[in-house]
């Protein structure tokens, strides 16, 4: 089996299954130190096979290989100098480095383990910033420690500890703030505040705030690299039927707006319990409706060179893809367009075929990163990897 090298309870006792480091094969049990590193065999046609790389399909141009098996992996976020960091849903975070920058991982690194879902990552000055369900901690000078990463330390402790809805998605904005969403603890209530509103902090966990509200369950967002306002997508609640709420990408210029949850869907249906008395005239639509259930979660604006100029300023969003609907929608990466006069086209497929038909799932993307090179990376928490997409002109 010529996949990884070491961190047999990752790869072989599961790959070998059939199972693709799917939720049945945890790694809450594995007893590897944090700074352990996994070599990262080369990749191979035979590799993306197996992983079902050959059925996607991808405008004229384009290509998707494997950049590295990573258990779980969900959100990421990159450093200056190239390190990937990885968030999951178990207890590990993962840095993977390209150190001869031939746009294939070479090691995969356990840097933290034991944390509480530690979904989200964020790379500032040195530090990396990591958001669980309920703590913030960072890790310092952590590029120079990945064999011997240090403890981290917690920088703030206050979120909700509610775990529905709770992964957290963190990205520091243009203001110098970190940027934090806390999800309705349900699939439909009138929770207090700060439940399902996005939230901002300074980087030394100080001037905690929320930015905005009316937000069911965001965990994906991104500022325009144009405009420098916040952009967010967030997820639509469930026992509605199977073709609406819709999901939603949504435009925040300014802080104190309210999106509409739990009184109002989509931008214009009220909800049948807690939308009485309400109009929904009286919150913020989306800016595009993305399609019920589709799971809309990491998105990012591309402002690579490698890609087409007609991607400049796109929107590329991870559709997870639905649980809870009778013929399965999403498990794919769709684009929205930005013309030259700002106007954001609506989103079409970009990258498809984990969703083989209505029953075969074969991937699940979660998140959406550019490197410096222009290249896309995309985490797959189903088949636990990221993939690595780039453009060749035909």
């Amino acid at each position: 089996m010529p996949f990884i090298a070491a961190h047999k309870c990752w790869v072989f006792s599961c790959f070998a299954a059939g199972f693709f480091f799917l939720p049945s094969c945890k790694t809450n049990g594995d007893k590897t130190p944090a700074g352990t590193a996994t070599q990262v065999a080369p990749v191979t046609d035979s590799l993306n096979s197996q992983l079902g790389l050959d059925k996607i399909k991808l405008p004229p141009g384009f290509s998707i290989n494997l950049y590295a098996l990573v258990p779980d992996a969900r959100s990421m976020c990159v450093s200056p100098d190239g390190t990937v960091f990885v968030g999951t849903r178990e207890n590990k975070v993962y840095a993977v480095t390209d150190k001869n920058h031939d746009g294939k991982a070479d090691s995969v690194y356990v840097i933290a383990k034991g944390l509480n879902a530690p979904n989200g990552v964020a790379f500032r000055d040195g530090s990396l910033y990591i958001g669980t369900i309920s703590v913030l901690y960072r890790m310092d000078n952590i590029e120079s420690r990945l064999d011997n990463p240090p403890s981290p330390v917690v920088v703030f402790d206050k979120y909700p500890t509610a775990s529905h809805h709770g992964n957290k998605f963190i990205a520091f904005g243009p203001d110098g703030k970190l940027y934090a969403p806390i999800g309705a603890p349900c699939n439909i209530c009138d929770s207090p505040k700060p439940y399902a509103s996005i939230t901002r902090i300074n980087p030394d966990g100080t001037g905690f705030e929320v930015f905005a509200t009316g937000i069911r369950d965001c965990v994906g967002f991104a500022f325009s690299p144009v405009t420098h306002q916040l952009w967010f997508t967030d997820n639509g609640r469930d026992e509605m039927g199977d073709d609406i709420p819709s999901d939603e990408l949504n435009n925040a210029p300014q802080p104190g707006m309210n999106f509409g949850y739990p009184y109002c869907h989509e931008g214009d249906i009220l909800d049948p319990e807690y939308g009485k008395g309400k109009n929904c005239g009286d919150y913020t639509a989306p800016v595009k409706k993305l399609g019920a259930h589709v799971a809309a979660l990491g998105m990012r604006f591309y402002d690579g060179q490698m890609f087409p100029a007609v991607y400049k300023n796109a929107i590329f969003i991870a559709e997870h893809g639905s649980w809870n609907r009778s013929i399965l929608i999403g498990y794919r990466v769709v684009v929205a367009t930005m013309d030259s006069s700002g106007h954001l086209g609506d989103p079409v497929p970009f990258a498809q075929g984990w969703l083989q038909n209505v029953a075969s799932v074969n991937g699940r993307p979660v998140d959406v990163q550019v490197l410096s090179d222009g290249s896309l990376l995309v985490s797959d928490d189903y088949k636990g990897a990221l993939y690595r997409i780039t453009y060749k002109k035909p």
